[in-house]
């Protein structure tokens, strides 16, 4: 990956803060002290890059046999990213590589990196929808990508726990970066950004993602889980 400007000078950088992964080795963000490398709690976690067959109503497992997901991944034994995510929690997110995002941060995963991701602080209110209940965010938001090349082919959007349109000049931004976008509530997202990010690999798709327990106007109420 190659940067095209210096990352200071992009006004997005204040919304990120850079996630510890023991699988990467590098960071086209390292040297921004304003990084921080968040605490790693491995912990036993269901995978969502884990895709069960589907089952008719009155079919169970068979006698004496043990279900895992794990049987069932669609991909075999192609060995998911560090930075795919293994569960979408309240308050943020754990990846694979047993680092977490929490205090109500999003994450934005992108060429094998996590950061934690706060459009919040670049609109200086915590409203993601417009008046219309569309997902919208400034182009600032995505300003990441803006100095990165070359870019991911495809940006996956978890809008949190409900899926919402993406508004005109939302994707508008994100097109004039050259990516497409796919727009999900964030369990979806999460899970189609560990589909694809194993099967094209991590430089042809990144995620931004908003906790599942975000409530637009208030943000993450960090003292409950679901």
């Amino acid at each position: 990956m190659a940067l095209r400007s210096p990352l200071c000078r992009c006004s997005a950088s204040r919304a990120l803060t850079r996630v510890s992964s023991a699988a990467s080795s590098r960071s086209f963000l390292q040297t921004r002290p304003f990084y921080e490398r968040a605490d790693v709690h491995p912990t036993t976690r269901r995978s969502l890059h884990s895709s069960p067959r589907f089952r008719r109503s009155n079919e169970g497992p068979s006698e004496g046999s043990s279900m895992s997901l794990n049987d069932f991944n669609v991909l075999g034994n192609t060995p998911a990213p560090a930075t795919s995510v293994d569960v979408c929690m309240h308050d943020g997110f754990g990846l694979n590589s047993g680092a977490t995002i929490t205090g109500g941060s999003g994450a934005l995963l992108v060429d094998g990196e996590a950061f934690e991701w706060k459009p919040w602080d670049i609109l200086g209110h915590k409203n993601l929808l417009n008046k219309k209940g569309q997902f919208e965010l400034p182009a600032e938001a995505f300003g990441v990508f803006d100095v990165l090349w070359p870019r991911p082919d495809l940006l996956i959007i978890g809008t949190g726990k409900g899926i919402a349109p993406l508004s005109p000049d939302t994707r508008k931004a994100v097109s004039a970066l050259g990516m497409r976008v796919e727009v999900l509530d964030t369990r979806n997202a999460a899970a189609q950004f560990n589909l694809l990010a194993t099967e094209r690999g991590v430089s042809d798709v990144a995620a931004v993602l908003i906790p599942i327990g975000w409530k637009d106007g208030q943000g993450v109420s960090v003292k409950s889980r679901e």
